[in-house]
């Protein structure tokens, strides 16, 4: 069915809400992107859980959307009216009421955990809890519950007063009396609470008996995971089966549905037999529930999603100092836009003074489609900004115009306010940067202000440390900032803070110049956007620093070069600008050089460089260098992985350079390898000739080589495992005492054993070619081969032998996620490319990393790669190549070089892309063709659309596609011009399975027919 089959309704619930654009900025900013950007392009992933309502995230029977909308009552119910004015009410207390009688069982510290990674200074607990009913009801097919933001989150527990089954009729009344709700009230909003979920025999045995159900929950209605009805109609028509009804709580007395639903007659539940009256009144009575709020709090307007938005909006000043780079994107609503298309926006600015002075390239820029949103009945196309400014004349405020395909435009003007820019403060992005916790953070003030302070505000998050408080400690800090250089029309201001602790990135900065109503700010930027590393910056010479309001500065005097490629279609309108520098191969850096673009070794399970590595968003040249102080050897990968080595496997060739040639995530200036691919560099200093001769070596006191032997896919020592970038014999040996044997693998594995498989044979002492990782002159096995060593004198006594551990296994399930078998990696591309980590890894410690994605991969023992699809180039193979233990778990396989062990769930977050659909198999993202149909055998276009929709119409083609949500189109061939596309710009559901990847605008989901095994021949 279609992820939004009740837009309808929901539509005519919207209907009573004005519909006014709010105006930019607003302090709703950030409750609105959370609540409208649901699906694709930049969505804010906040239905994770709850994303379908089928889902059980949780645990088997939890059904999360249930446990959303209950923790918002349960935060509610303690309000109290008693001898004063209203006090509690939703107010985030929940989040200190956990080991309360009141709220048994894992559902609210589940719920409130996931929220807490979206707690801000402007998105408060309270805020997200009733935010968190909205989604569960609509993500369950229900109407839209209005959300107003503005509630203040309490500091404390409140009272005991949730009503508990075992009340009475009369305690029921007075206690929703209490809360505001009179006796049809309370009825209303039971029923409209309890018809998503069920009970829970592991908190009330009394009502749902252990081991009753299958899955130890006792369903409300028949349709558990839908928004509806049925526990009304069920209920009145006598063949409820909803165990706060009917069933052993009745002699329990905990039969607390039945009081409610019978407290009037059941006058109440007979008038809302009507499905659409039904509907209605939840929408109504849950917004009542979710606006009882203390006294003296205000709440807004409901938030309502804008027609057209500014985000992320960012100024930085350029190399040079002589322009500054605005960029973010424009978020446009297309909801209403029918069979019509926003194809482009203008935006037009203004200077600093209000004018028209924008420098040689014009006040406009046409920002061109990028990618698309959809909310739970909303939709959303952006465009990227990226517009170069005069540092002398600057910016203050612009407008928007959309451009629509067929003609017609659109301006938009902030409701008569324009959107205001200011220019006077704002943070220096690529010279901040933040690492393991210590946050350095450069602004640059105008010269021409009058600034006796400029300072640096914090909001950081710091664990309460208390498994029964999942919600963070929300901290504030100011610093007064250092002034530094000054850089043309601006002066640099410094400030550092450390020990962020582990929720580092979750931080929120603001750069702050003058005081009151004066005071100029760059407001709620991220640090989770920063680099590791601070790039040094460019500046002019000194002689042209300078005020807005002096002449131009002298001319003849050289400064670094900004490469730029502005493209004039009209006088004034720039439609593309490059980065400020082109990006280039650094020869030297520090002591190190060049030497080139090397690939990964080709041997399984080996690494070019094995000495040390490292994975993080942020990563430079820079920090790659200062990581490996010490090795010989580093290099960079894939634009955000480091690794180290003394020395350089025999396999890793040198390439064209041109083939490094992914940007740093840190430093767009500079090329950090490929897919496969490094940038590597080498000491200037000379590489020292080890002490010793490299060499097998006779013995390891108390052990005693034994020879060469073949590796096995369950392993040939199974009694324990330790990898290690420092791996040495005698390292080994240590790790395994008490076991019998000990043998060394790939240059940083150990492995311990009482016994060898006897399937493990010896081989050629030449196999076990690979030198140690922590000690060049010894041997530490080969490619699947073990350096194999047995103790001189082993134990008699089965009584000394430590009983072995368990032989590693491919775990068939995960949590929600289901093994696929072990994939290679891409070619040039990662497999999985959305987010990734390394260390301490585990198939569930993966699982757990990966929680808002449909695949997880582990890789090498010791990676974690997520990801919504899966790169087309990545193909299954022998599961036997994937033999590598989890460093976190050793009783588990996580892949090998370059082979991942590969999970997919379909009830995580967000549409996927399957990797079969019928007879056909993930191909790409794929782009339309130049002038002409990418696939242009036959098409169809229909509101319902699946890819298993498409692969039946085009059966017989050899390549099916689906395109903006909607839209199949078949085809044996690619037409001109339709190129490969990476898959994270396929992006939009699909209109008829909300589960399932469609395209999006001019990019096609392709499958390919999977050729047909042929017959064996008979001999």
């Amino acid at each position: 069915m279609r992820w939004n089959t009740h837009v309808w309704s929901a539509m005519l619930s919207l209907s009573t809400l004005a519909r006014a654009d709010p105006t930019w900025p607003s302090q709703i900013d950030e409750l609105e992107e959370i609540m409208y950007q649901v699906q694709g392009y930049r969505s804010r992933q906040f239905g994770g859980t709850v994303i379908p309502c089928s889902s059980e995230a949780s645990g088997p029977g939890r059904h999360n959307a249930a446990e959303w909308l209950r923790a918002a009552f349960h935060d509610m119910a303690t309000t109290t009216i008693a001898g004063g004015p209203r006090q509690g009410g939703l107010d985030g207390s929940l989040q200190y009421e956990l080991t309360s009688s009141d709220n048994i069982g894992p559902a609210f510290n589940t719920t409130l955990k996931f929220m807490a990674d979206y707690y801000t200074s402007r998105s408060g607990v309270a805020d997200l809890i009733a935010l968190g009913v909205y989604y569960a009801v609509r993500s369950c097919g229900g109407p839209v519950v209005p959300i107003a933001a503005g509630r203040v989150d309490a500091t404390q527990g409140g009272p005991i007063g949730v009503p508990l089954p075992q009340n009475s009729a009369f305690t029921f009344g007075q206690q929703f009396s209490r809360m505001g709700f009179d006796t049809t009230e309370m009825i209303q909003v039971v029923a409209c609470g309890h018809t998503i979920g069920g009970v829970h025999a592991t908190e009330f045995p009394q009502i749902v008996p252990v081991g009753s159900t299958e899955d130890g929950e006792g369903a409300m209605d028949s349709t558990v995971d839908v928004f509806d009805n049925k526990i009304v109609t069920e209920y009145i028509s006598g063949n409820t089966t909803n165990p706060m009804v009917v069933g052993p709580s009745i002699q329990a007395t905990r039969n607390s549905d039945f009081k409610v639903f019978n407290s009037d007659g059941n006058a109440t539940m007979a008038a809302l037999v009507d499905p659409e009256e039904f509907r209605s009144v939840c929408a109504t009575v849950l917004r009542k529930m979710i606006e009882v709020v203390p006294d003296g709090v205000v709440l807004t307007d409901p938030i309502q999603p804008y027609a057209v938005k500014p985000v992320d909006m960012q100024l930085t000043l350029n190399a040079g100092a002589s322009t500054l780079q605005l960029s973010g994107f424009i978020r446009v609503r297309t909801t209403d836009f029918g069979d019509d298309s926003a194809e482009s926006v203008l935006l037009t600015y203004k200077d600093r003074d209000g004018g028209d002075d924008c420098g040689n390239t014009g006040c406009t820029y046409t920002a061109d489609l990028l990618g698309a949103t959809q909310g739970f009945d909303d939709t959303f196309v952006w465009f990227p900004i990226d517009v170069e400014i005069p540092a002398s004349s600057g910016i203050s405020s612009f407008t928007l115009t959309v451009n629509m395909a067929s003609g017609a435009s659109e301006a938009y003007d902030n409701n008569g306010n324009s959107y205001p820019m200011q220019d006077a403060i704002f943070m220096q992005k690529p010279q901040s940067c933040l690492l393991e916790g210590n946050l350095n953070v450069v602004a640059a003030v105008r010269n021409d202000l009058d600034s006796p302070s400029v300072n640096l505000q914090l909001s950081y998050k710091t664990p309460v440390g208390d498994p029964n408080r999942p919600v963070p400690t929300l901290n504030n800090a100011t610093v007064e900032m250092t002034k530094g250089d000054c850089v043309g029309h601006y002066t640099f201001y410094t400030a550092s803070y450390e020990h962020l602790g582990d929720l580092d990135y979750a931080t929120k900065i603001d750069v702050v110049t003058g005081t009151g109503e004066s005071a100029s700010r760059d407001s709620f930027k991220a640090a989770s956007g920063l680099g590791a590393t601070c790039v040094t910056y460019n500046p002019p010479p000194a002689n042209l620093c300078s005020s807005v309001d002096d002449p131009d500065p002298p001319e003849g005097t050289s400064s670094p070069t900004v490469t730029m490629t502005p493209t004039i279609t009209s006088p004034g309108t720039v439609t593309s600008t490059t980065p400020a520098e082109t990006p280039f191969h650094r020869e030297t850096l520090g002591n190190y050089t060049l030497v080139g673009c090397n690939t990964e070794a080709t041997v399984a399970g080996a690494r070019a460089l094995s000495g040390a590595s490292y994975v993080y968003d942020g990563m430079t040249l820079e920090s790659c260098m200062t990581n490996c102080t010490g090795f010989y050897y580093w290099g960079t990968e894939y634009g955000r992985e480091c690794y180290c080595g003394n020395k350089v496997h025999v396999s890793s060739t040198n390439v064209t350079l041109g083939e490094c040639n992914i940007v740093c995530s840190g430093d767009e200036t500079e090329y950090c390898g490929a897919g496969d691919r490094l940038e590597l560099y080498v000491t200037t200093g000379a590489i020292p000739t080890p002490t010793g001769t490299l060499a097998i070596k006779p013995t390891v006191t108390p052990y005693l080589r034994v020879g060469c032997y073949e590796e096995l896919p369950t392993r040939a020592l199974t009694g324990g495992v330790f990898p290690s970038d420092s791996m040495t014999l005698e390292l080994c040996a240590s790790n395994c005492d008490g076991f019998t044997y000990f043998a060394t693998e790939y240059g940083r594995e150990c492995y311990c054993g009482q016994f060898i498989d006897s399937r493990s044979n010896v081989t050629d002492d030449a196999d076990c070619n690979m030198v140690c990782a922590g000690d060049e002159t010894e041997y530490c096995g080969g490619s699947d081969r073990l350096e194999m060593y047995r103790l001189i004198n082993p134990p008699t006594s089965t009584t000394m032998i430590p009983a072995p551990t368990v032989t590693p296994t491919h775990k068939p399930t995960v949590s929600s996620y289901a093994f696929q078998g072990c994939w290679t990696e891409g070619s040039g591309v990662r497999a999985l490319d959305a987010k990734s980590t390394a260390g301490n890894v585990s198939a569930e410690s993966c699982a757990d990393f990966c929680q808002d994605y449909h695949y997880f991969g582990t890789e090498f023992g010791d990676e974690c790669h997520c990801g919504d699809t899966l790169a087309a180039s990545s193909n299954m193979t022998e599961l036997a190549d994937c033999n590598t233990p989890c460093s976190g778990d050793p009783s588990e396989y996580c892949g090998a070089g370059n082979r991942l062990n590969l999970y997919y769930s379909n009830t995580t977050a967000g549409p996927s892309q399957p990797l079969t659909v019928g007879n056909y198999s993930w191909y790409g993202c794929q782009t339309e063709g130049t002038g002409i149909r990418a696939l242009s055998g036959k098409s169809l276009v229909q509101d319902d659309m699946s890819l298993e929709v498409c692969a039946t119409f085009c059966e017989g083609f050899t390549y099916f596609g689906t395109e903006y949500g909607a839209e199949c189109y078949c085809g044996d061939e690619f037409g001109e011009g339709s190129e490969t596309a990476p898959s994270s710009q396929c992006s939009m559901a699909c209109n008829g399975n909300a589960a399932q990847l469609c395209g999006a605008g001019n990019r096609l989901s392709v499958y390919e027919l999977t050729p047909a095994t042929p017959p064996e021949e008979e001999e």
